[in-house]
C-alpha cells in the first residue's frame, strides 16, 4: 500500500505540477497526509509549503478546506492551481453574494477539490451550517503560527480552529508554518504525533546576513551609498527596503528617487489600485526597489530579489526571518542588511504596550455581558466592534482577542453577523425599478422604496418600519429578504449599495459572571502576552549583537542544529561584530513638567467623565504616543503633550506618571 501511495504521489507530481522531485521535507509531509495522518510542516519562507496540501488534495477522497490569513495569499495560490487544471475556489469578502453561492453549489456537488477561506468566514453561522454538510478530508491551516497566542502573528480567531475541526468531523489537519517555537502549542491542540512534525533546515547558504551599526542621523546617507551600486541604471538588482511606518516609506522612497535610484513606496495606506500597480511593476522588473512596510511580501513569490534591507529594526526574529526569506529564492547569492541602532527601540516596545488592555476596560466589557444576563428572554448580545472599542478603550485587535478568550471560557458563543446600516442611491428611476416586478414582489419593492428615508442622493433603509408595514400588508419584509433584494438590485446595476456597521451577535451563557475574578484573570493573560513580546524584541537584539556566526545562530533559533558553525559569508564571519549604538541620552524625566505635558488631557478627561481623573495607563499612553480609542473622543492627538515622551522607555514613563497622579488623588 505504501508503494502505491508513493507511486501516486510521484505520478501526480509530474503529471499535474510538472516537477521531477520533491524538495526536502515535502515528501515526508505529503506521505503522512496521504496516509491519513495529521501533520505539521515547519519550512522556512519560500521553501514550497503550499505543495504539501495541493498535491494530497488531488489524492484524498473529499474536499480540502484551506484556512489562509490573507486574500493576496489565496489569490496567488488559486491562480497557481488554476494554471494546473486543479478545481479550486475561494469564498471571500471581495465576492458578490451570487458568486459565493455559485462556489457553494459547486462544493456541494463535489466539483471543487480545494476551498480557500479566511478564518473569519467561520464566524458566519450560515457558512458553518453549509460546511457542516460537506464531507471534508483535510483542514489545512496556512501560516499556522497565527494559532499560538505566543506567536509573532497571532490571530485570535485561529484559536477556535481545533473546535471547528471537531465540529465538522474533519479527520485530518495539516499545519503549515515557518515558526517552530510554537509547534508544541499547536501540536497539542491538533493531536499531531511527534513523528509527523516535519522540519527542514533553516540555513540558507546563499543569504549573506549583514548587521551594520549606524546612528540614526547617518542611516539615509548610508542606505543611498549601499544601494547606489546595486541600482545602477541598466543593471538594477531587485531590492526591498523595510521600514516600520507608512510615512517613513514615503519619505525614504522620495529621498532615494532624489539620488536617481528607482524606488517606490508601498504600504497599506495606499489605494488598492496603486498598491497592485506598484507590486506588478516590481514583479515584472519595471520598478527596481520597493520601500515598504511589512504589508509587502505576503504571497509574493519573486525568485530574483537580490537585496533586502531593514532600515528600521524588524519586530522580532520571526519577522526578520520571514522578511529576509523573500530574498534569493532562485538560489543565487543575496544580501540581507540591517541598519541597526537602539534609537527606535522604545517606539517598537510601545507597540506592544499599546495592545495590553487596562483592567477597567476588560471590566466594562464584562459588565455589558452581565447586563444581557440580567435581562429577560434570550441571552443575546449584539455589538459593533468600533463602538465596544470606544466604550472599553481597548484597541480593536486586543478586543478581538478578549472576545475569543471569552468564547474559549464558554462565556459567549458566536451566532452570526450582519450590517446594521444599508443605504443606496438610484442608478435607475424608482418607478422603473418598481415596474420591473409584478404581484407581491412589486408591492414589496414599492414598500421598500416608500419606507426608505431619502437625503438628496442617498436613501437609508428602515428595516423596522418596512417589517411593520409588511405585516399589515401581508408582505414578507424580513431582514434577510430585504438584504437579498438590495444586493440583487446592486448586482443588476439598478442601485449603488453601501453597508456599514458590522454587528456581531453572540449567545451569552446564563451563568452569572464573577466579574472581579474574571477581569483580573484576563488582565493577567494580556500581561503575560506583553512580557512575551518584550522578550521577543530582546531576543532579536541579542541575535544582531551576536559574536557567533549569524547564520548559525538564526538557524539554531529555529531549531535547526545542522547549520555550519561558521557560514563564512555573514558580517560576523567577516570579522564585523555589531555593537549597536546606544540611544541618544535623554534628559531625566524629572526635568519635564507634568502639568505642562498632561494638564490639558486631565482637564478634558475630567470634563468628559464628571471630574474623574484618568488612569496611569491612559496618561502614559498619551505621553508615549500610543493611540487608544478614547483619544479620538478627547481629541488627544491635538494636545501639545501627545507623544512628547515617545523616546523614553514606557515603564519609566509609567512610574513617573504614577508618582504624579498619586499626589493628585
Amino acid at each position: 500500500m505504501a508503494t502505491d501511495s508513493h507511486n501516486a504521489i510521484h505520478t501526480t507530481l509530474q503529471r499535474v505540477f510538472g516537477y521531477d522531485r520533491l524538495r526536502p521535507g515535502q515528501e515526508a509531509t505529503i506521505s503522512a497526509v496521504v496516509a491519513g495522518r495529521s501533520a505539521a510542516a515547519i519550512f522556512p519562507t519560500g521553501s514550497g509549503k503550499s505543495l504539501c496540501y495541493q498535491l494530497p488534495a488531488l489524492l484524498l477522497p473529499h474536499l480540502t478546506l484551506v484556512i489562509s490569513p490573507l486574500l493576496a495569499l489565496m489569490q496567488d495560490q488559486l491562480a497557481f492551481l488554476a494554471g494546473r487544471g486543479v478545481a479550486a475556489a475561494s469564498i471571500d469578502s471581495a465576492q458578490s453574494r451570487e458568486e459565493a453561492s455559485a462556489v457553494m453549489t459547486r462544493v456541494r456537488r463535489g466539483e471543487i477539490k480545494v476551498l480557500m477561506i479566511s478564518v473569519e468566514r467561520l464566524k458566519n453561522e450560515r457558512f458553518r451550517q453549509f460546511i457542516a454538510q460537506v464531507p471534508i478530508s483535510l483542514m489545512v491551516i496556512d501560516e499556522a503560527h497565527c494559532i499560538s497566542e505566543w506567536g509573532h502573528n497571532f490571530r485570535p480567531d485561529y484559536l477556535k480552529l481545533p473546535d471547528y475541526q471537531r465540529q465538522f468531523a474533519i479527520p485530518q489537519a495539516l499545519l503549515l508554518t515557518a515558526t517552530p517555537q510554537v509547534i508544541a502549542d499547536m501540536q497539542a491542540r491538533f493531536a499531531i504525533a511527534d513523528d509527523d512534525v516535519i522540519a527542514t533546515g533553516f540555513y540558507r547558504a546563499n543569504l549573506n546576513l549583514l548587521i551594520e551599526p549606524v546612528a540614526s542621523g547617518d542611516k539615509q546617507r548610508r542606505l543611498v551609498e549601499w544601494l547606489s551600486p546595486r541600482l545602477q541604471a541598466g543593471r538594477e538588482q531587485p531590492s526591498v527596503v523595510y521600514v516600520t511606518q507608512q510615512q517613513s516609506a514615503e519619505q525614504l522612497a522620495t529621498a532615494l528617487a532624489r539620488h536617481g535610484l528607482d524606488a517606490r513606496a508601498y504600504h497599506a495606506g495606499l489605494p488598492t489600485e496603486t498598491r497592485d500597480t506598484i507590486q506588478r511593476q516590481f514583479m515584472t522588473g519595471e520598478v527596481a526597489c520597493i520601500v515598504a512596510t511589512i504589508a509587502f511580501g505576503m504571497g509574493i513569490d519573486k525568485a530574483d530579489i537580490r537585496n533586502v534591507v531593514h532600515f528600521d529594526l524588524p519586530k522580532s526574529v520571526e519577522n526578520y526571518s520571514q522578511e529576509i526569506g523573500r530574498a534569493g529564492r532562485d538560489g543565487r547569492p543575496s544580501d540581507c542588511l540591517v541598519l541597526a541602532n537602539r534609537d527606535a527601540l522604545n517606539v517598537l516596545e510601545n507597540f506592544v504596550y499599546g495592545d495590553t488592555p487596562e483592567r477597567d476596560g476588560i471590566r466594562r466589557v464584562l459588565e455589558e455581558i452581565a447586563a444581557v444576563q440580567d435581562g429577560s428572554g434570550e441571552y443575546r448580545w449584539e455589538l459593533t466592534l468600533n463602538a465596544l472599542s470606544q466604550h472599553s478603550n481597548i484597541r480593536p485587535l486586543p478586543l478581538k482577542t478578549l472576545l475569543v478568550q471569552l468564547e474559549l471560557r464558554g462565556v459567549i458563543a458566536p451566532r452570526f453577523s450582519y450590517f446594521a446600516e444599508y443605504r443606496y442611491k438610484y442608478l435607475r428611476e424608482p418607478e422603473a425599478l418598481v415596474a420591473t416586478f409584478e404581484g407581491e414582489r412589486q408591492r414589496f419593492v414599492q414598500l421598500l422604496i416608500e419606507t426608505s428615508s431619502r437625503a438628496r442622493t442617498w436613501c437609508s433603509v428602515d428595516f423596522d418600519a418596512l417589517y411593520q408595514r409588511g405585516i399589515k400588508a401581508g408582505i414578507n419584509a424580513e431582514r434577510s429578504r430585504v438584504v437579498s433584494a438590495l444586493e440583487y438590485f446592486n448586482d443588476k446595476g439598478w442601485i449603488m449599495l453601501e453597508s456599514k456597521q458590522m454587528t456581531e451577535v453572540y449567545a451569552v451563557t446564563p451563568t452569572p459572571l464573577g466579574i472581579d475574578a474574571l477581569s483580573a484573570e484576563l488582565h493577567g493573560y494580556f500581561k503575560a502576552k506583553e512580557d512575551s513580546e518584550i522578550a521577543r524584541i530582546n531576543a532579536m537584539l541579542a541575535l544582531f549583537e551576536s559574536d557567533a556566526c549569524l547564520s548559525h545562530r538564526l538557524a539554531r533559533y529555529f531549531g535547526d542544529t545542522q547549520a555550519p558553525e561558521h557560514c563564512g559569508h555573514c558580517s560576523v564571519c567577516q570579522g564585523q561584530v555589531a555593537r549597536l549604538p546606544p540611544p541618544v541620552p535623554l534628559p531625566p524625566l524629572e526635568a519635564q513638567s507634568f502639568a505642562a505635558l498632561c494638564g490639558e488631557l486631565i482637564a478634558r478627561h475630567q470634563a468628559t467623565f464628571g471630574g474623574r481623573l484618568p488612569g496611569v495607563e491612559l496618561v502614559t499612553r498619551f505621553l508615549c504616543g500610543i493611540a487608544t480609542p478614547l483619544f479620538t473622543r478627547l481629541k488627544a492627538r491635538q494636545i501639545k503633550g501627545f507623544a512628547q515622551l515617545e523616546s523614553y522607555p514606557y515603564a519609566e514613563v509609567r512610574r513617573w506618571v504614577a508618582g504624579h497622579l498619586a499626589g493628585d488623588r
